[in-house]
């Protein structure tokens, strides 16, 4: 499958709607006996289910750009625990490094894909959290102050909006909850894309980064972080799939509270 040095792929999968026994079983053979050591780690079923979907999709979707077979790919951890790919040594012309970063939530599962840039992708499903208590905890005062001049219901949806943009700076920086959630602060009312603001201690500059905010469904958020590197925007495309069974458009990703981003070539 095409993609261009200035394009970022969107796969995302409904692990929920997985039930058949083949292809789960089929998913299962993909998984290194290290990775099937961590599936069964997990205390309950849902939460192996979903490993095994995660690990299955990002296989296979890899293995949509290279002549690789998804059971051939290796990852290592960095210090901070960001996964990436080991084996094999993917370098296409112009001499690029396959790049990508997973999310998963409660019906959910994101994995995007660019060659040789920081990207981060996450997902969160809306709940009912005490989002103003959490926000003084742990965001950036703007964010705090924008959020309390909401009303409950539209503060709840701009929390996860700040939250899943601050969870894809920090997984695209590949430093996790290293990064002082309060040392960067995301405006939403600026114009159509969110702007960051980096405190000088992060030694980042704010120029660098596009982000996008998508609603894949009327109950998940999902931002994605992307480096540039002296270039304008990215292009973003995104593709509903079920691992080892093709791709689709199901009728969440055209309802109204989906994205607008085209799909896949």
């Amino acid at each position: 499958m095409d993609l261009s040095q200035r394009q970022v792929h969107l796969w995302l999968t409904d692990p929920l709607a997985i039930g058949d026994a083949g292809l789960l079983a089929a998913y299962a053979g993909l998984l290194t006996a290290g990775e099937q050591a961590r599936r069964a780690r997990y205390r309950f079923e849902r939460d192996r289910h979903t490993f095994l979907v995660t690990r299955a999709l990002v296989r296979t979707v890899l293995s949509r750009y290279c002549d690789v077979r998804p059971a051939a790919w290796r990852f290592v951890d960095n210090e901070y625990g960001r996964p990436a790919i080991a084996e094999p040594v993917v370098r296409p012309p112009p001499s690029s490094n396959l790049c990508f970063n997973l999310s998963h939530t409660d019906g959910l599962i994101a994995c995007a894909v660019a060659w040789d840039r920081e990207i981060g992708v996450d997902v969160e499903r809306v709940g009912d959290r005490a989002t103003l208590a959490i926000a003084e905890d742990f965001f950036a005062e703007p964010e705090v102050a924008a959020l309390r001049k909401l009303a409950e219901p539209e503060r709840i949806q701009q929390f996860h909006a700040i939250w899943t943009l601050k969870e894809s700076y920090i997984k695209a920086r590949g430093m996790g909850l290293a990064i002082p959630l309060d040392q960067f602060s995301f405006d939403l009312d600026r114009g159509p894309q969110p702007i960051i603001e980096i405190d000088s201690r992060l030694d980042d500059s704010a120029d660098t980064w596009q982000f996008e905010r998508q609603r894949p469904t009327s109950d998940h958020h999902l931002a994605l972080a992307i480096r540039r590197q002296g270039e304008p925007d990215l292009s973003v495309a995104k593709r509903h799939t079920v691992p080892l069974a093709g791709d689709s458009e199901p009728s969440w990703l055209r309802s109204p509270q989906a994205s607008v981003a085209p799909e896949v070539d």
